[in-house]
């Protein structure tokens, strides 16, 4: 074991005793030892003490330059020794940076929950007392890089997904000068063991045939199996993409956007009975009562002009969002809409907020992954969802 022999400057410490607070003690009782460890590394380095011949000798003093060092307590100034062929390099300044790493999680967590750089920047300088720089806390951000790049990698060939989610939302960018949307792709599903999980994310340009497919080739790179059932909005590209890529895949429409859509065409007056009857169909437990109570609404309303453009998107779109009634009635209540994935995508945009534009496509992809993350790990942790009765 190395033993260091520190020369403490004890006038120095009284004077601090005397005439200052207790941090401000601790401050210089910790920049004394850590000068004295990198006197001593720099001793080890030359293999040689002050003014001592040696042959062994690998290097000659060359006096000190001021580095600062900031910790949980503020910022320390040290003299960091050197050498002539500034070959030497001491390890006090990554060995006791890590010693912050509490400080480093703290300012991510802030970052990740929709706390502004600049509100970061201010809690920050009333933790430590010392001014820092925007860029530094978003430098500090690039940390999660390769670990959000990880989690949106590892392989998913190693269960399957029988029920899988897809949604887009769109945010925007800085992007050659100039601010662009940007679509963001979610995927989520429910496995075999019935707990949902979170498959993955890409952020693309505006939501098309084409970039629906690359991010679900991307999921197929990873090992995805083609799902029994996805469920999604209508959107016309996407439906094209998953006829393409999930060969032998059931489609299924959100049955909240379709409804939706067909209580949108209906007008404003006079409309409550089929309202009504609108809603009872879709709380049909069987596909022989939702197609009877169907017909019925059809017979009933079909000779109203007034409601022909409502009628006709149902007629038009009814069987695609009845899938779901081909599965285990269990989980029809968790198959039948994108309710799930809707209120993830709320949370998103809860932070996404705060930020506004994003400086890059990079950083847009970091704070979204790192979210969707963090709600993994609250997945994990909720009981099965479904009844395996």
């Amino acid at each position: 074991m190395t033993h260091l022999q520190f020369n403490l400057d004890l006038d120095l410490l009284k004077e601090s005793v005397i005439n200052s607070n207790l941090d401000m003690v601790i401050k210089s009782a910790i920049v004394i030892v850590l000068n004295e460890v990198m006197e001593n590394e720099r001793d080890n380095y030359l293999r040689a003490a002050a003014y001592e011949r040696s042959p062994d000798r690998r290097d000659y003093r060359n006096g000190y330059y001021e580095r600062e060092l900031i910790l949980g307590i503020g910022k320390l100034k040290l003299k960091v020794p050197r050498t002539r062929n500034g070959e030497f390099s001491t390890s006090v300044f990554e060995k006791y940076a890590r010693c912050d790493q509490a400080l480093v999680i703290s300012m991510l967590e802030m970052v990740i929950n929709g706390v502004s750089t600049r509100k970061v920047t201010n809690i920050v300088e009333q933790l430590c007392g010392e001014s820092i720089s925007k860029s530094f806390v978003s430098s500090l951000t690039q940390k999660l890089d390769p670990i959000v790049n990880d989690w949106s990698k590892r392989p998913l060939n190693v269960m399957y997904y029988p029920y899988i989610f897809v949604d887009a939302m769109y945010i925007k960018v800085r992007e050659h000068n100039q601010v662009v949307s940007k679509a963001v792709y979610i995927a989520t599903a429910i496995t075999e063991k019935n707990t949902r999980e979170i498959l993955g994310l890409s952020v693309d340009h505006a939501e098309d045939f084409e970039s629906w497919s690359r991010f679900f080739q991307q999921l197929k790179s990873r090992g995805l199996q083609s799902p029994k059932l996805v469920i999604s909005d209508a959107h016309l590209g996407l439906q094209k993409a998953i006829q393409r890529d999930f060969i032998g895949t059931t489609w299924q429409r959100c049955t909240v956007h379709f409804k939706r859509n067909i209580i949108g065409k209906l007008p404003k007056k006079d409309s409550a009975e089929i309202r009504t009857m609108i809603k009872r169909v879709f709380e049909a437990v069987t596909v022989e009562d939702i197609r009877r109570f169907k017909n019925e609404l059809m017979n009933q309303f079909g000779d109203e002009a007034k409601y022909a453009k409502a009628l006709e998107t149902l007629d038009e779109g009814f069987e695609d969002a009845i899938q779901y009634l081909n599965f285990p009635e269990k989980v029809h209540p968790h198959i039948r809409s994108t309710n799930s994935l809707e209120r993830l995508n709320q949370e998103v945009r809860r932070r996404e907020k705060v930020i506004r534009i994003f400086p890059n496509t990079q950083s847009a992809f970091r704070l979204v992954g790192a979210v969707l993350m963090q709600y993994q790990e609250d997945y994990s942790k909720r009981k099965i969802i479904l009844n395996n009765k």
